[in-house]
């Protein structure tokens, strides 16, 4: 058995897309996977540091990793009039310089608050925590990420959706770009495509038998949330637009980097599809 070190984020939509192989849903071949749960930030961190062969991370820092990670197609998570949220306490009045929370340097949302807010300043917290720090004016705004969107305390409103900011940034048609998978480059072409294809199955699954799927990850609480808010959390972030990358969420994918790079967050403008596994191989190869 060929062991895979698979990395993702506790969150119900990382969990949801993975658990169909974890519980034996897939044939995985001659690989065994075994998984990690970590926030995002850290696992941004440690893909930085190369540390795992297939790791979950923020689309927004890809660039960084480029010539160490290829992207995968699947397990992605993307917005479609919705996202992360700025927040802050009701009747609050935020000036230029606010203090913010963050929920990490690297992440997508991060990328593109400080496009927005170049005036602000950030601090970096676990994206639990932020909630809690904005109610107790150790900061003055805070972006709320995960299912933290969906269920705030009633003394907090919302001052911007990411969504909009998005909008204004890249323009009308596009999707928001939030998280997906990379693949270390130094495993050999044919393992990555059949971990990619395994992986791609895994999420096709965990669609086919999401009410299943829900019951199991709720009763062995691998999940913070349940019933209709992780239905709906679900069907926001780990659908059948998450099964494999469209055409649209590859043109959205390049207009995120075309604005890191012409906001000189990135050195060189990427194409995202040149990052891919490149899927002709496998055709040549069992040919």
């Amino acid at each position: 058995m060929k062991k895979i070190l698979l990395a993702h984020s506790p969150d119900a939509d990382d969990i949801f897309m993975y658990f169909a192989i974890k519980f034996g849903w897939v044939d995985t071949k001659d690989y065994e996977f075994n998984n990690i749960g970590l926030d995002i930030e850290t696992l941004n961190k440690e893909a930085i540091k190369g540390t795992y062969d297939v790791s979950a991370i923020s689309f927004g820092m890809y660039p960084i990793i480029k010539n160490e990670y290829a992207l995968l197609r699947t397990a992605v998570s993307f917005g479609d009039g919705y996202g992360p949220k700025l927040i802050r306490r009701k009747k609050k009045q935020l000036k230029q310089n606010f203090k913010v929370a963050l929920s990490g340097e690297y992440t997508t949302n991060a990328m593109l608050f400080k496009l927005y807010y170049p005036n602000a300043r950030p601090i970096y917290m676990d994206f639990l925590e932020i909630e809690q720090a904005v109610i107790n004016g150790e900061v003055d705004a805070g972006v709320l990420i995960h299912e933290s969107i969906l269920d705030f305390d009633d003394s907090l409103e919302v001052e911007k959706e990411m969504w909009d900011i998005w909008v204004e940034l890249a323009g009308e048609g596009l999707p928001l770009p939030l998280g997906g998978m990379v693949i270390r480059r130094s495993l050999p072409l044919n393992r990555a495509i059949d971990i990619e294809n395994i992986l791609i199955e895994g999420v096709e699954v965990a669609n086919e038998k999401k009410e299943e799927l829900c019951r199991k990850l709720e009763d062995e609480n691998l999940v913070r949330i349940s019933d209709a808010m992780l239905t709906k959390y679900l069907d926001m972030y780990a659908s059948d637009e998450s099964v494999e990358l469209s055409k649209l969420q590859l043109k959205a994918l390049d207009k995120l980097y075309e604005l890191g790079f012409e906001k000189g967050i990135f050195n060189e403008p990427i194409k995202t599809e040149e990052y891919l596994i490149p899927k002709e191989y496998e055709a040549l190869r069992n040919s």
